[in-house]
């Protein structure tokens, strides 16, 4: 349980019951390292082919394993502060929610970092999630020199419209407060990411509409992302934690 934050660690504790009991689903944290097989393979039928840019681009289909992407996961697991909800009677994946340690500098690298990269789909999602974020100084904004990121969001199919989604992202926040980050980060791109973060109380800072950024890639002449409705803009979404 989370030290302060009162109202949100009762929240917390009120939603995982709920699944508990109606879902036999059960949040565990951290993600162990035996367990970074099954996450990913949950993120292979799920989370790879399901995000809205993912989609946009054809990035893979569902089932199939993306090196970039399993790079990106299993770097953030390390890190040792993601969650995983696990289905009680089979042991399998439901959800997770993979977070990691975002420090100065650290953007700007793994923007650098994606001209060595062959797969130019990858490169033009991270291109513009990391251009989003470069416009933004977090750190200096709040006096901090790490930002707690929530960097992948992912729910399996079937376990869908139980509010799994919302117990992952207020259990972040929960390690976030255990491990005394000030800020909780999140780049939400589609709008039921956008939703789910703004019940768990998290704001806007940033917003790129897609329309936007696809008139400045044809005008540059590059293929542009649009997402299918109702995905229509790349959020920046920011908790201050008390």
């Amino acid at each position: 349980m989370a030290e302060g934050g009162g109202e949100e660690a009762e929240a917390e504790a009120e939603a995982e019951e709920r699944l508990r009991a109606e879902a036999g689903l059960e949040l565990r944290a951290p993600v162990r390292e035996e367990q970074f097989a099954a996450v990913i393979a949950h993120l292979r039928h799920n989370f790879f082919a399901d995000e809205p840019l993912n989609r946009a681009v054809a990035l893979c289909a569902p089932g199939q394993p993306h090196a970039e992407l399993e790079a990106h996961a299993l770097a953030t697991l390390r890190d040792g502060l993601s969650c995983v909800a696990l289905h009680g009677a089979t042991g399998q994946v439901a959800g997770v929610a993979l977070n990691g340690v975002t420090r100065p500098g650290d953007v700007a690298r793994a923007r650098a970092a994606l001209d060595a990269l062959a797969d130019t789909k990858f490169r033009r999602i991270f291109s513009l999630l990391y251009g989003a974020n470069l416009q933004l100084d977090l750190f200096g904004a709040h006096g901090v020199d790490r930002v707690f990121e929530c960097r992948i969001l992912s729910v399996d199919r079937r376990w869908r419209g139980k509010g799994l989604a919302c117990a992952l992202l207020r259990r972040s926040e929960a390690i976030a407060r255990q491990h005394g980050f000030k800020v909780l980060k999140e780049d939400a791109t589609g709008l039921f990411s956008q939703r789910v973060a703004e019940r768990c109380g998290l704001r806007a800072v940033a917003q790129v509409r897609y329309v936007d950024a696809a008139a400045r890639d044809e005008a540059s002449g590059h293929a542009p992302i649009l997402p299918p409705r109702p995905h229509d803009c790349l959020k920046v979404m920011v908790k201050i934690l008390h």
